[in-house]
């Protein structure tokens, strides 16, 4: 394990009309101390020539014969990377050139183990992205419950002091994966810094926002497991808190 080295872990699955805008954003940032884990789950298209075309020694290419989903592809990349810190960036999203640097710097010097940052979301182009999503200062198990701010592409996590991060094969995969990884106690923090941008997509998975209601309503039911009145305590949380996020 490099300990100053950041693992980035890129799933894809038929990328190659946003995976190089993706991969730019990496090789654009002022920290050069990284890795950049590529797992392809599985792609039809051309994906695999345009990985092929960025020749930097620090990208790694895996491609999995049978597409068995997001989560499992992260773990894939989890299971390969030689960093102490862990990062993720899908294929269609994209980091801002200080965001490693900064992210770095803000938990080596107050020694945070769970970090993340503020993104803004965008359609067509970077530029054009909406407004801030803001983050807390610190959150742990209780408040996360209430809706999950952490946004998948701002996390880092130092592997020293959490050794076991997988992502199960549910909806909401990152939601239970931060959940399980604040269970039994600590904080994830957050950096006051606009350091990346979601690419919002008609079709993604979490699109439909009635669907992401039922799926919250079982990670906290099956999932976490929560008695009956704390779930129905935060749905509420979390729908209000959603209203207030994209509105």
């Amino acid at each position: 394990m490099v300990d100053s080295m950041v693992s980035i872990i890129m799933p894809v699955h038929n990328g190659e009309k946003t995976i190089g805008e993706s991969i730019e954003s990496v090789l654009a940032q002022t920290y050069s101390d990284w890795e950049l884990i590529i797992i392809d789950d599985c792609s039809t298209d051309g994906t695999n020539k345009i990985v092929e075309q960025y020749k930097d020694a620090r990208i790694s290419y895996f491609y999995l014969p049978k597409n068995q989903g997001v989560a499992n592809a992260r773990n894939e990349g989890i299971s390969r990377a030689n960093g102490r810190y862990i990062a993720f960036l899908d294929s269609d999203d994209l980091w801002m050139p200080e965001k490693l640097e900064h992210q770095m710097a803000f938990m080596r010097d107050n020694c945070y183990g769970f970090s993340y940052t503020e993104y803004r979301q965008f359609t067509n182009r970077p530029n054009d992205a909406g407004k801030n999503i803001r983050v807390h200062d610190s959150i742990d198990y209780k408040e996360l419950l209430k809706g999950n701010d952490i946004g998948c592409l701002t996390v880092m996590l130092d592997r020293k002091q959490f050794p076991k991060i997988n992502m199960p094969n549910v909806r909401h995969e990152d939601y239970v994966t931060w959940l399980n990884l604040l269970r039994n106690g600590g904080n994830a923090y957050g950096l006051h810094a606009d350091l990346a941008r979601y690419r919002k997509s008609d079709n993604s998975l979490s699109g439909n926002k009635l669907q992401s209601i039922k799926w919250t309503w079982d990670v906290y039911r099956r999932s976490q497991q929560l008695p009956l009145y704390k779930a129905l305590n935060n749905m509420w949380y979390y729908i209000i808190k959603g209203i207030l996020k994209h509105y």
